[in-house]
């Protein structure tokens, strides 16, 4: 049986309720809450609770982590404002939770800072990109790997994807594979292990969630585009209004909530 999804995406519908545990690795500035709510909502209107339970276990204030992931359909972690280049201890708490959840079977999904977090525990290194922030509506191209990865299943070969992130893996772990990157990024997504991915950008966004991402910063976005040559006041005029709607962006996360469990 099929329904149309956000963005009349046409997904198969679930034929039970898939439980998820959503880890909340930080909270977004208050304009950005205030504006569109907080990281946890991104994902939940973006995927819908039609078929899909979630629950929120806020992991960067220490919420205590489950013994394991036994119930749960799917482990899937957000982004942060916080670096995995300064861990601290919840963050290697909360990987060697999703270890053993993927280790067990459970598939795993890392978004942006979860992406980083499971590159790190894998054995890559993340680090501040050296090609510097990349914020906005942006283009992401697939790899021959990910052309054929379950998880970009009716994806275009090159697609628009919103993203906001400074750290990026800049050196990926052996075992992985690129599935997507672009002139910025490279490890735009990767494949750990057949039931773990990751994605730097952020599929479960909304071009309103990066306007207020980007009025919330705007301040720091210009003075790091006057200090690499830009005319002042040009660079958020041009973040804004380069934004634009990103239907692969719940395409991905269904395909991974659909084709992984």
């Amino acid at each position: 049986m099929e329904r149309e999804g956000r963005n009349g995406v046409r997904m198969r519908q679930p034929s039970r309720v898939k439980n998820v545990l959503l880890l909340k690795a930080g909270d977004a500035a208050e304009h950005v809450r205030l504006s569109v709510g907080d990281y946890e909502q991104w994902f939940l209107r973006t995927i819908g609770l039609s078929g899909y339970r979630f629950d929120i276990l806020h992991v960067h204030r220490d919420a205590p982590l489950p013994a394991d992931a036994a119930g749960y359909d799917a482990v899937m972690m957000t982004g942060s404002p916080l670096s995995v280049t300064a861990l601290a201890p919840w963050m290697l708490r909360a990987a060697d939770f999703m270890l053993d959840a993927a280790e067990r079977g459970t598939p795993v999904l890392g978004v942006c800072f979860g992406h980083q977090l499971l590159a790190h525990a894998y054995g890559g290194r993340v680090a501040r990109n050296p090609r510097g922030r990349e914020t906005g509506t942006v283009t992401v191209s697939l790899t021959d790997a990910g052309r054929s990865d379950a998880l970009f299943d009716g994806v275009p070969e090159h697609f628009a994807a919103q993203a906001t992130h400074e750290d990026i893996v800049l050196e990926v772990p052996g075992s992985a594979r690129v599935l997507a990157g672009n002139p910025n990024t490279d490890a735009q997504a990767l494949a750990f292990r057949a039931n773990v991915r990751g994605v730097q950008f952020h599929p479960e966004a909304h071009p309103e969630a990066l306007r207020a991402v980007i009025e919330a910063r705007c301040d720091g976005l210009e003075a790091e585009a006057v200090a690499r040559g830009e005319p002042p006041g040009h660079c958020v005029p041009r973040l804004l209004s380069g934004l634009r709607p990103t239907p692969a962006g719940p395409r991905i996360l269904l395909n991974f909530l659909e084709r992984f469990t």
